[in-house]
């Protein structure tokens, strides 16, 4: 059976990287949007779901194909669950011009210094990352895959770690003991909330595209 080709939804090559390590074995090829010549979807929605599925339909409609976008960030409990789907321009950033990925660690380290300032002399550190998956057939499809997945921590009062990306090297691990950005890429990928999703998201693959 020849692989389906599944455009992800994002220009993240870490979250390329993740993503095509959880979905090792499927009989599926996941090709970044942004080797495509796709630009990134607005994301004008207030929840996770809304903005992943009008990214997985962008890009299914200007690729012609299947598409996968994962609409992801961190909640925190004393803040509401802010920064939530904002979580990615948090801190509303302009970030230089230069290489993509050298913007985004301008990005990631305003976002985290922005959050450390909101939770100053707060006792309640809980959060949560949040990931939802979407899987459409094709730009019209009328069944999407959906999957959530969360993985709870706390927020600790200065970054720890080299790894990862976005909050990870904030984001406390109680039963690992240790940041997100701490671990190594094979635990991340076991314990994460895009690895608690795709356990759901993969089943729906097997179950419904038969793949």
């Amino acid at each position: 059976m020849p692989a389906l080709r599944l455009v992800l939804a994002s220009n993240n090559a870490r979250k390329l990287s993740e993503l095509r390590e959880l979905l090792g074995g499927l009989a599926v090829e996941l090709v970044a949007q942004a080797a495509l010549g796709i630009a990134e979807a607005d994301e004008p929605h207030i929840t996770f779901i809304e903005n992943a599925l009008a990214k997985a339909r962008h890009a299914a409609a200007a690729a012609g194909a299947a598409a996968i976008a994962d609409d992801s960030g961190v909640c925190v409990d004393a803040l509401g669950g802010a920064p939530g789907v904002v979580s990615a321009h948090y801190a509303g950033l302009s970030p230089p011009p230069g290489e993509r990925e050298a913007q985004r660690r301008v990005q990631d380290a305003a976002n985290n210094a922005l959050l450390l300032q909101r939770l100053q002399g707060q006792s309640d550190r809980r959060a949560h990352f949040v990931s939802t998956l979407v899987a459409v057939r094709h730009a019209a499809d009328p069944q999407p895959l959906v999957a959530v997945g969360r993985w709870p921590g706390s927020i600790l009062d200065a970054p720890r770690g080299e790894g990862g990306f976005g909050y990870d090297p904030l984001m406390w691990i109680p039963e690992l003991g240790a940041t997100v950005a701490e671990l190594d890429a094979a635990t991340k990928n076991r314990h994460s909330h895009r690895a608690r999703a795709m356990v759901q998201l993969r089943a729906l693959l097997q179950e419904v595209w038969r793949l």
